[in-house]
């Protein structure tokens, strides 16, 4: 048996450390099975290798007709029907087919997180190696314990543990926090249809019903636009207008801007002023025509 301070492994650790399906398989198991580490799923997958293996040589030597291969047929299948792995009309072949989750499923962590005693996997495994978990009333602190099938039903709290109080905070609510959720809408939907849920509605289905009006006056416009097409000069009347629209737009525009160019326009105002200099000029040619006519009449 050896020194028992020097226990063998009991798990064999896979052939090749570096493969990449193999341990993202193992990674999604551990997440879902709430695992602490490689080593129990290892642990898990080796026990079931012992089991399909002593499935083989059993169902060789049936065959032959050995009757001591019968009877540990037999005790081979109580077993694994007392463990909930198989049924009670499985044979050794059904063995075979039997997959590492199967086992995974009957340890004492994952059927207290199935029967509702925590939240999650990694809770149940807290309440297990902390000691608030018990079967039949007798604790359990080792989360891969493999229950039996007549234990199932006997899975619960310690009784004197904190967490058999139902008040307990750490203790799932799922239930308690479902129905609250619940009755609330069905108040608002039944008693509250006419005060503040109605403002709310319409507020809601109002930007639904204007997209669903946009595209039905779209056609319309699609259609309306091929009839002008046809009349070519009643197209080309209302054209005109909105160039001349403009164009008022445009003469209404610089009105404000007038009185900018005025100052532009007084500069030819200076013009006049420069007339009346040469107006005395003209003054003294008819001073001087009188003198003229005087010496035409002292020459006649």
């Amino acid at each position: 048996m050896g020194d028992p301070k020097f226990s063998r492994r009991k798990y064999d650790t896979p052939s090749h450390p570096w493969e990449g399906e193999r341990i993202a398989n193992e990674s999604e198991l551990l997440r879902k099975y709430g695992l602490k580490n490689k080593q129990e799923l290892w642990r898990t997958e080796t026990q079931l290798r012992v089991f399909r293996q002593r499935a083989r040589e059993l169902q060789a030597k049936v065959r032959y007709g050995d009757v001591q291969a019968e009877k540990e047929r037999d005790e081979l299948m109580a077993r694994l029907d007392n463990l909930g792995v198989i049924s009670n009309e499985a044979s050794l072949d059904d063995i075979l087919t039997l997959d590492v989750e199967v086992l995974l499923g009957r340890r004492l962590q994952t059927l207290a997180y199935m029967k509702g005693l925590s939240n999650s996997a990694k809770q149940a495994r807290q309440f297990i190696v902390h000691g608030h978990v018990s079967i039949d009333g007798k604790k359990i602190t080792i989360p891969g314990y493999m229950v039996k099938r007549s234990e199932e039903e006997v899975i619960d709290y310690l009784g004197y543990s904190p967490l058999a109080d139902d008040m307990h905070p750490a203790r799932p609510r799922d239930e308690l926090d479902e129905a609250p959720v619940v009755a609330p809408k069905a108040e608002d939907v039944s008693t509250e249809p006419t005060e503040g849920v109605d403002p709310s509605k319409p507020a809601a289905e109002e930007p639904k019903e204007a997209p669903k009006e946009e595209p039905a006056e779209k056609p319309v416009e699609e259609k309306s636009a091929p009839e002008p097409a046809s009349e070519k000069p009643a197209a080309e009347e209302p054209k005109e207008a909105p160039k001349e629209e403009p164009a008022e737009k445009s003469a209404s525009e610089p009105t404000p801007k007038q009185p900018a160019e005025k100052p532009v326009e007084e500069k030819p105002a200076e013009e006049p002023k420069a007339e009346p200099v040469p107006d005395a000029p003209v003054e003294e040619p008819p001073a001087e025509k009188p003198k003229a006519e005087e010496k035409k009449e002292d020459e006649s």
